[in-house]
C-alpha cells in the first residue's frame, strides 16, 4: 500500500527540477511514490523526466499541455495513490524527515485532513538571508472559532487523499490557487493539524507562476476571498502574502549577473544553484531539528 505520494507539477524548470527531484529520489522510502505532471516542457525537462520514468525512478509521469497551474496540480492529485499527498513545488526546498513526521501523525490520526507547518523563506537574489514565517497565530485564532477562515501557503501542506472528496481540488479559475484553497479548507472546517517545526523552505525564483501575477489579479482574487469565505484579511493579505513567491526582477549576482528567466541554459546556472540549494537544504534541516517541533490539533 502506498502511504505517501509526492506530487510535482512543472514546466520548463529543468535546472531547479533536477536538483530537487534527484534529492527526493535519493531519499525515497518504501511505501512512497513520486508523481510528476509536466506541461509539455521545451527545455529538456520532458525528456529528462521520461528517462527517470523509464528507469523506474519516478512512479507516474505524464507530459502534455495544461490549461493553467491549477489544472496541472489537479491532474497530479487525481493520479496520486498514496493515503497522504505532499505537493512539492519544483524550485522549493523540503525537509523529508519533517514531512514524514507530519505523514506519520496523519496516518495515526485518521480524522486529520490537512497538516501544515512553519516555513522558511529564501531569495536567490540574496541566498544567505533565510527568514522564518509562521501562521500559527492565525491558526490558533481560527481554531478557537473567532474567525471563519485563515490563509496558509500549501508549500508546507500535506493532505489526506480521501479528504479531497470534501474539500475538493484546486479552483482552476484562481491564479493564487493555494491562497484560495487554504481559505476554502479552513472555511469548510477541515480538520487541520499544525506542526511547529519546519518542513519546507520557499525560494523566490525567476520565472515562477506567482511572479507573473499582476496586482489587479491579486486584488480581484482577494475580493472574492473576502466575499465567499468571510475572510476579513490580516497583515498577510493576499498582496503581501504573494510577495513570498514574487520575483522582483532583480539581477541574480550569483547566477548570471543579468536578468534571467526560466529558460536560462542549465549549464549557465546549475553549478551555482547546486551550491545554493545544498546550503538551503542544510539550513532547513538544522532549523527543523533546533525547533523540536510539536503538533497542535
Amino acid at each position: 500500500m502506498t502511504q505517501l505520494s509526492y506530487i510535482i507539477a512543472t514546466r520548463n524548470r529543468l535546472p531547479f527540477l533536477k536538483i530537487n527531484l534527484e534529492r527526493l529520489i535519493g531519499q525515497l522510502q518504501s511505501g512512497e511514490e513520486i508523481v510528476v505532471v509536466d506541461g509539455d516542457s521545451t527545455d529538456g525537462a520532458k525528456e529528462y523526466l521520461q528517462q527517470l520514468y523509464s528507469d523506474g525512478k519516478i512512479h507516474q509521469f505524464v507530459s502534455e499541455p495544461d490549461k493553467n497551474q491549477a489544472h496541472a496540480w489537479n491532474k497530479a492529485l487525481l493520479m496520486a495513490k498514496g493515503m497522504i499527498i505532499k505537493k512539492l513545488i519544483d524550485d522549493d526546498v523540503y525537509c523529508f524527515s519533517a514531512i514524514r513526521k507530519c505523514c506519520d501523525l496523519m496516518l495515526q490520526n485518521s480524522t486529520i485532513d490537512i497538516c501544515i507547518s512553519d516555513v522558511l523563506n529564501g531569495d536567490l537574489a540574496n541566498p544567505e538571508q533565510v527568514n522564518a514565517a509562521s501562521r500559527l497565530p492565525q491558526f490558533e485564532v481560527w481554531r478557537s472559532g473567532k474567525t471563519k477562515a485563515f490563509t496558509f501557503s500549501d508549500v508546507s501542506m500535506l493532505i489526506r487523499r480521501s479528504a479531497l472528496s470534501y474539500i475538493g481540488l484546486y479552483d482552476t479559475q484562481f491564479r493564487m490557487l493555494d491562497w484560495e484553497y487554504s481559505l476554502r479548507a479552513s472555511y469548510m472546517k477541515a480538520n487541520i493539524a499544525y506542526y511547529t517545526g519546519f518542513n519546507a523552505l520557499a525560494v523566490h525564483t525567476p520565472g515562477n507562476v506567482t511572479s507573473g501575477t499582476d496586482e489587479a489579479t491579486r486584488e480581484q482574487e482577494a475580493k472574492i476571498g473576502r466575499i465567499k469565505y468571510g475572510y476579513p484579511g490580516d497583515r498577510d493579505e493576499i498582496s503581501r502574502y504573494s510577495e513570498l513567491k514574487i520575483w522582483a526582477g532583480k539581477s541574480l549576482a550569483k547566477l548570471s549577473r543579468k536578468e534571467t528567466a526560466a529558460h536560462t541554459a542549465p549549464d549557465e546556472i546549475t553549478a551555482d544553484l547546486e551550491d545554493i540549494y545544498s546550503m538551503y537544504y542544510r539550513r532547513l534541516e538544522e532549523r527543523d531539528r533546533a525547533a523540536d517541533g510539536k503538533f497542535i490539533f
